[in-house]
């Protein structure tokens, strides 16, 4: 009896901990975390980002290259009203590239706001490449004008169509 009662302190004793944790960590806790950093670390992943190609000439604007040897400087998505995460989302998880999704990604940037510009939507990809470094490509994907969306013509017509399953 003397047992079942110090077992039962024990786990009352460890359940106290974890609540004490829990409640001063909003709900989150490292071993049942949601958070991506902890759940998929090492999985590769894709985000977005919008450059400024306006002075580069039409035959580097849709190269492929790594982060560190950026070719044009990027836009600031939030000094035009544009959430980063909302652009990312949009970018990366669109499957058909119609018309009408085209067009709604030049009016989210706004036209006023590209004016005579040329703005590329570029998808980023990130690759962990070894133990302990990551390599990050950027790939041309959408070069944006006021009045205009351009597809890539390196990448195959797959990228901007719906995937059949």
């Amino acid at each position: 009896m003397a047992e079942s009662f110090r077992g039962m302190k024990i786990i009352g004793i460890i359940l106290i901990i974890y609540a004490a944790l829990v409640a001063t960590h909003e709900g989150e806790f490292w071993p049942f975390s949601i958070y991506p950093m902890f759940s998929q670390a090492g999985n590769p992943w894709t985000r977005a980002m919008v450059l400024d190609v306006t002075d580069l000439p039409d035959e580097i604007i849709w190269q492929e290259h790594q982060l560190d040897q950026k070719i044009a400087p990027p836009v600031p998505l939030r000094s035009i009203g544009v959430d980063q995460i909302d652009y990312s989302n949009f970018i990366s998880k669109t499957d058909e590239w119609t018309p009408t999704r085209l067009d709604a990604l030049r009016q989210m940037l706004g036209p006023g706001n590209i004016q005579e510009r040329s703005w590329m939507a570029a998808k980023v990809h990130g690759t962990l490449v070894g133990e302990d470094s990551v390599m990050v490509t950027i790939q041309p994907f959408l070069l944006i004008t006021a009045d205009s969306v351009y597809t890539n013509p390196n990448l195959p017509s797959a990228h901007y169509q719906k995937k059949v399953r």
